[in-house]
């Protein structure tokens, strides 16, 4: 039997659960089973024997202690909307009729209140309208499913709705698309407030992958996409192992045995992002690793990592992840290094 992995050897103990402890999930009548399970999957679920983070998880009720799910059996919440209120992280999962329903005032001020005090508010598919009505979204970039993307722009004009994006996260409020994209969000989350090495601990034990980029189309960062005669994935496998390495369009088609042109498509089609982007995505999270979990130095992490120089590092680093190197360093690593 493989032994389970502990990630206890890994991750700074200032880490573990120090920027994200809280997490509350926000119940409305006709709550979608499979919504309100991803959030307890990843939050409320104990996996510090595995030395990754555990948190203070509570389902809350904004309409009553017992509410009938989507699928039509009953849950029970135990807590209160005034949990909400020391919650680091409240969560809205989807529910009947919340494109078309009016919600209870105590809910949108319960949401508004978090948001003031620094907490993070988060929608899972159509739990993104709660977050409108609670005018969460004026001036914000948010998602939605596909199929709600046109009422929502319609129903909360002043949000600028993103048509083709699992998530996004825009000051404090994290909106995802439909079902799986919650999941998506989450990890993204973790990813932002623990680090790499706690999302990818916890997507692990899932067995899903610990980021995609894209739309509909995914493309899966590791692990990387089974290969198949008539699929890119092996240039994928080969791409990941020599991220230090400069390339072109050209050569990984010649790899691909295809021409530039038929590879260049078929890679969109299959990865849902150019080869460049599918790249420099792959050497950000190489570059996020070695800052976690090495004391190289930025320029060795650069080199490593395929940017050639810190200061290219610097720059895309910064595009997206959104601050800096050092920064980022001195946030994932208990020792400063």
């Amino acid at each position: 039997m493989a032994a389970v992995p502990t990630y206890r050897n890994i991750l700074p103990s200032a880490m573990l659960g120090t920027m994200l402890k809280n997490v509350a999930v926000m119940l409305l009548d006709g709550v979608h089973p499979f919504e309100l399970g991803v959030l307890c999957e990843v939050f409320g679920l104990d996996r510090t024997d595995e030395g990754l983070p555990g948190y203070d998880f509570a389902v809350v009720s904004a309409e009553g202690p017992r509410l009938r799910t989507h699928a039509g059996f009953d849950v029970v919440a135990t807590e209160g909307l005034d949990r909400l209120d020391e919650a680091d992280l409240v969560a809205v999962p989807a529910a009947d009729a919340s494109t078309v329903r009016e919600f209870p005032r105590e809910v949108l001020g319960a949401l508004n209140r978090a948001v003031g005090r620094g907490a993070t508010v988060m929608s899972v598919c159509s739990g993104v309208f709660v977050l409108g009505a609670a005018g969460l979204l004026d001036g914000r970039r948010c998602a939605a499913h596909w199929r709600h993307t046109e009422l929502l722009a319609a129903r909360h004009p002043k949000a600028r709705v993103e048509q083709d994006v699992l998530y996004v996260d825009d000051d404090r409020v994290v909106t995802s698309a439909g079902t799986s994209a919650g999941i998506d969000a989450c990890l993204h989350l973790v990813r932002k407030e623990q680090g790499v090495a706690v999302a990818n601990g916890i997507a692990r034990r899932m067995v899903v992958p610990p980021h995609r980029e894209g739309g509909q189309a995914q493309y899966v960062d590791r692990p990387l996409p089974r290969a198949t005669s008539d699929s890119v994935a092996g240039v994928l496998a080969w791409m990941e192992r020599h991220l230090d390495r400069e390339v072109t369009v050209d050569d990984l088609a010649a790899r691909a045995l295809m021409s530039p042109r038929t590879f260049a498509r078929r890679f969109q089609q299959e990865t849902g992002t150019t080869p460049y982007r599918w790249l420099l995505g792959q050497r950000i999270l190489l570059a996020r690793e070695l800052l976690e979990g090495t004391a190289l130095t930025v320029d060795a992490v650069a080199d490593r990592a395929g940017f050639g120089n810190a200061a290219t590092l610097r720059h895309h680093f910064g595009r997206w992840v959104g601050t800096t190197p050092h920064a980022y360093r001195r946030a994932f690593r208990s020792d400063g290094a």
